[in-house]
């Protein structure tokens, strides 16, 4: 179904937004743009059953093989040369790594697609401030060592500003008009929070934490997981409206999700688990002109000509899956290790004879669409859930596990590039700015940390799909074209600065199907869930959808736990 332009603004704006838009089915576009995404078109293939298989002299030996060059792959990878294996490869379907933390470049400034920020780590997590120091970010170490990040890493004053009622104000609380009652729900919430940040269990552990592996597992803590956020603020009474909007505003941007969808668990998380003691502010963030694209550069640096971009994997064949049956296995092993002395069960799946036969890695170059195969002694599936049973030959019988439970919300991200910035009559352009009743998430500016305040920019919009037929808005976005997607983000600019479109020079739009795992009631307490992350065989995991939140955190942290895993075999 191909909807008008006022039923497009309307599904992904919403009201206020169509009741601004202009009567004409042919508004102003910009003069260049482009539509980007990611390559989904291989995916359904490979989904349709095409599966080039290598010939023999197409194959090489390689001890670690990584599926995904993420951020979750590309920590997998620092993790192994850090501890002296550079016998990896790591293999990446995109045309450049870091997934949702990928960036990109004009004359002007290189500029997000993703992931745009990271709030200064605590001191427990120590392995990121080795990564940050190790990228020049970090000055010193505190006592309790906790990092001093460099001032010009920091995000630079103004950072926040809310447009509601007209104008501009500071911050992200829309605070005009706010009564006693408003005031006070705030300040109660804020309360709960710091009373939630400071809780410990018998053993010193935080309720909220991040990594989240850092966090208690204690009942009273987890059952949060059993109600959204919503209800969780009116369970306490909290009914102010601009409470709700601006807890629903963080669940959106942080879990692709509304406050009534998203568990309260993850939604207590956002608030409590990056604060370092009650009543302290928010950990500070650090910000690059291409967000977190800066930190895949570096990781993706050390990895070197170990990256193989563009290489799609189609299968993976580990030991249990050529060898199922007792007979193969006892006549592929004949002569080998049962005349050695082994019995059957000394060479089953996971045992050290198994482990010792490698494991097929089949892919293709996107490019030429020549067939390239590795066999590997290990594998560490950095790659989503939901494609585990599908490149993973025989995953489901034997692990009893499926990607069912994990759900992937899409996002629509637009790079809008500007010959100067919008007239301004209220708080002046921030490096975040938000529309307060709009369904997007609206932009950051690109420029804005590199000190450029005047002239040519690059505003860099999101917006998260909260659909709950997560299938349905899937499939709308991807129908949808470049036309239509640069009209709903125009449309959604011009209510702030209704200029938005003269100064518009050029207009690209990425479309992420399959961009986050979105942490509804129930999920992170699951069984599906907590057994995810466990091996099976020599193939580990690693993806920030094992945590069940899409945090750089997460992902860095399940890269490194899966190295740890495979270097303890060696």
């Amino acid at each position: 179904m191909t909807l008008t332009r006022r039923e497009l603004i309307l599904t992904l704006l919403g009201t206020p937004a169509l009741l601004s838009a202009g009567c004409s089915e042919s508004p102003r576009l910009p003069p260049a743009g482009e539509l980007l995404g990611q390559s989904w078109e291989i995916g359904h293939r490979m989904r349709d059953g095409f599966r080039p298989q290598p010939n023999a002299d197409q194959w090489q030996d390689v001890g670690v093989a990584i599926i995904g060059g993420g951020v979750a792959g590309l920590s997998a990878a620092w993790r192994l040369k850090q501890q002296g294996c550079e016998d990896f490869v790591v293999l990446e379907l995109e045309s450049q790594p870091g997934g949702t933390s990928r960036s990109g470049r004009c004359e002007l400034t290189p500029y997000p697609w993703g992931a745009h920020y990271l709030p200064v780590p605590l001191s427990h997590n120590r392995d990121l401030i080795r990564l940050l120091d190790e990228m020049g970010v970090v000055e010193s170490l505190t006592d309790d060592g906790s990092p001093v990040i460099a001032e010009q890493f920091l995000c630079r004053d103004p950072d926040e500003r809310v447009f509601v009622n007209g104008e501009w104000i500071e911050g992200l609380y829309p605070a005009i008009g706010a009564s006693d009652d408003d005031l006070a729900q705030l300040a109660a919430f804020r309360k709960e929070i710091d009373r939630r940040s400071a809780w410990r269990d018998a053993t010193g552990r935080r309720a909220f934490s991040i990594p989240i592996r850092h966090a208690t597992d204690d009942a009273e803590v987890l059952k949060l997981d059993k109600l959204s956020m919503a209800e969780w603020l009116r369970q306490y009474g909290w009914t102010s409206p601009r409470l709700h909007w601006l807890v629903d505003y963080s669940c959106r941007d942080d879990y692709g999700l509304t406050a009534e969808q998203t568990s309260a668990w993850a939604g207590v998380l956002y608030f409590a688990a990056r604060l370092k003691e009650p009543g302290a502010d928010h950990q500070l963030l650090m910000t690059w002109p291409e967000g977190n694209g800066r930190i895949v550069a570096h990781l993706a640096s050390q990895a070197g000509t170990r990256l193989k971009t563009g290489v799609a994997v189609t299968r993976i064949q580990p030991y249990a899956a050529e060898h199922q049956a007792t007979n193969t296995t006892n006549r592929f092993l004949s002569g080998t290790a049962l005349a050695a002395g082994n019995s059957p069960e000394d060479v089953g799946p996971g045992s050290p004879v198994a482990s010792a036969i490698p494991l097929k890695v089949s892919a293709f170059d996107t490019v030429s669409e020549q067939p390239i195969g590795f066999r590997a002694k290990s594998v560490i599936f950095a790659a989503p859930q939901f494609l585990a049973p599908r490149l993973i030959e025989g995953f489901a019988e034997r692990t009893g596990r499926t990607a069912e439970p994990f759900e992937y919300g899409s996002w629509l991200v637009a790079n809008v590039h500007l010959s100067r910035r919008p007239r301004e009559s209220s708080f002046p352009l921030s490096w975040d700015n938000v529309i307060h009743d709009s369904r997007s998430l609206g932009y950051v500016v690109a420029t804005h940390q590199s000190g450029n305040d005047h002239g040519p920019t690059v505003l860099t919009w999101y917006h998260p799909l909260c659909d709950d037929d997560v299938k349905a808005a899937r499939q709308q976005l991807l129908k949808a074209t470049w036309t239509d997607l640069a009209d709903v983000v125009l449309t959604d600019l011009e209510r702030p600065h209704p200029e938005i479109r003269s100064l518009v020079t050029r207009l690209d739009v990425f479309r992420w199907g399959h961009a986050m795992i979105r942490p509804r009631p129930g999920f992170i307490t699951s069984e599906q869930r907590r057994k995810a992350a466990q091996p099976d065989g020599q193939i580990h995991f690693a993806n920030t959808d094992l945590s069940g939140i899409a945090l750089f955190e997460e992902s860095f942290d399940h890269g490194l736990r899966a190295a740890d895993e495979v270097l303890s075999k060696i």
